[in-house]
Order: structure tokens, then C-alpha cells, then sequence
């Protein structure tokens, strides 16, 4: 399974794999995620540089991998769809990135599930906590709210249009799904974001679900990707990062 998004799917990784893990036996799990986590562009988040999701080793890494017949095809996720646009990329340019990672997908025979852009909870955002946000996440970001809002509208069209002709199912985020910040969908709503993906890769339900322990959350969150910039030093990490009793692992790129 491929997971490929941002700071969504950084928070939301154990219960991901803890989903995947109660409907798949064994599942090799490849992530591409971390906050501020973009599509096309090596991106920083304090003294944490990581290389654009295209640019990573996942893909490289998916071409390793030797899929037996029976296990069918590869499923894909890709989520937090967005984010180029605070850092001053063109609709068009991140469309274009987005269109690449399916593109790649589709190579391999992937079943992919997509998030459109949380447009109901970024319409509820007005220009004072636009501000307090942009100045706590993406100081540099170049949009007014105004300008912020029609490419946010944009881009969901854009990547509806990409949905269908590359046969992506795309998942529907309700804006209750979101809290004040308008893009960091709310933790509790984590689990539901993850069981509607599952529903798209035609998995079946679990006879039963448990999100995992403490200690589970505190080990997947720690671990690093492959390649990453620290204090301005590079840092490789080898993969696979989590190995679970059961044969499944973990890869972060």
C-alpha cells in the first residue's frame, strides 16, 4: 500500500496502518508524509528539510518490490492535496505534480483513493485567522485569503478532472471533519477519513478494530524517512523502519 500526503498523514499513520493491518495480513506499507510535505518541491519545516514527494526514494522503492499474483493490486492513497499552493505554486504547477504521482501510480496498476481539497473548511476561515494561521504555518505564503480560496477552488476542480481520467475514486471531507485551522482534519476524524479509503480499496470490514496503544503511536512517530536534512546535515534511515510480528512493515520516504 502507498500512502503519499502531508502533515495529515503524519498524524494519522498509526491509525492508518492500524486499519489497513486489521483487514490485510502482513501489509507492506510505503509512505511518503510529514508536515509542510510537498508534492513537487524539497520543503522545510524548522530546522527539518525532506525532499519532494516525486524526487523521493518511494518510488524506486515501489519497483523493488515483487507483488505476488495473488495479492492483487497495489492500493494508493493520496491526500493533503494543497499545500504547494501556501508555498506560492500555481494551480496549474501543483495539478501538474498531482497528475505525475498518478500518472506513476497507474504505471504500476494501483488502486487509488484521493482527497479533494477541504473546501467547505477553508470557506469558513476569515481574514483574522487566516492571518494567525499563516503566520504560525507558512509565513512566506504569497496569497490573500481571497486569492487563497478561488485557487483552493480551482485545484479541487482540477483534481476531480484528474480523479476521472486516471480512474481514482475521489473521498468526500466534510468541513465538520476539520478544526480550527481549516486544514488539519480533527484527530477523531482520522479513523473515518482511513475506513473510507479502505471502503474504496474494496477491503472488508473488520471483525474487529483497535487503534493501536500508545507505544504503537509513539514508534511509528518517531521514525524517520529515508532520506532527510537535519540542522542542514543529510540523514539516511534504512528502510523498513517498523516491523510488525506479523510480517508487515513499515517504509517512510
Amino acid at each position: 500500500m502507498v500512502a503519499i500526503g502531508a502533515s495529515n498523514l503524519s498524524r494519522g499513520l498509526p491509525r492508518l496502518a492500524a486499519a489497513v493491518r486489521a483487514r490485510v495480513a502482513a501489509p507492506t506499507i510505503l509512505a511518503a508524509a510529514g508536515h509542510g510535505r510537498s508534492y513537487g518541491a524539497n520543503s522545510r519545516v524548522a530546522w527539518r528539510r525532506l525532499p519532494s514527494i516525486l524526487g523521493s526514494g518511494l518510488w524506486r522503492a515501489l519497483d523493488r518490490f515483487e507483488l505476488p499474483v495473488s495479492s492483487g493490486r497495489p492500493l494508493a492513497l493520496l491526500t493533503d492535496i494543497g499545500n504547494d499552493l501556501l508555498y506560492g505554486f500555481s494551480v496549474s504547477q501543483t495539478a501538474g505534480w498531482v497528475r505525475s504521482c498518478l500518472t506513476r501510480l497507474a504505471d504500476r496498476g494501483s488502486r487509488v483513493a484521493m482527497t479533494g481539497l477541504p473546501l467547505a473548511s477553508v470557506a469558513r476561515a476569515g481574514p483574522v485567522r487566516y492571518r494567525l494561521l499563516k503566520t504560525v504555518f507558512v509565513p512566506g505564503c504569497p496569497l490573500d485569503l481571497v486569492h487563497l480560496k478561488a485557487a483552493a477552488a480551482d485545484l479541487d476542480a482540477a483534481v476531480r478532472e484528474l480523479a476521472i481520467e486516471h480512474g481514482a475514486e475521489l473521498i468526500e471531507q466534510p468541513g465538520a471533519w476539520y478544526g480550527f485551522d481549516s486544514i488539519h482534519v480533527r484527530r477523531r476524524r482520522l479513523d473515518d477519513l482511513w475506513a473510507r479509503s479502505c471502503q474504496v480499496w474494496g477491503l472488508p470490514e473488520p471483525a474487529r478494530f483497535t487503534r493501536g496503544s500508545l507505544g504503537e503511536w509513539a514508534r511509528i512517530g518517531s521514525r524517520a524517512a529515508e532520506v532527510r536534512s537535519l540542522a542542514g546535515r543529510m540523514r539516511f534511515t534504512r528502510q523498513p523502519v517498523v516491523r510488525w510480528p506479523d510480517g508487515g512493515t513499515l517504509n517512510l520516504y
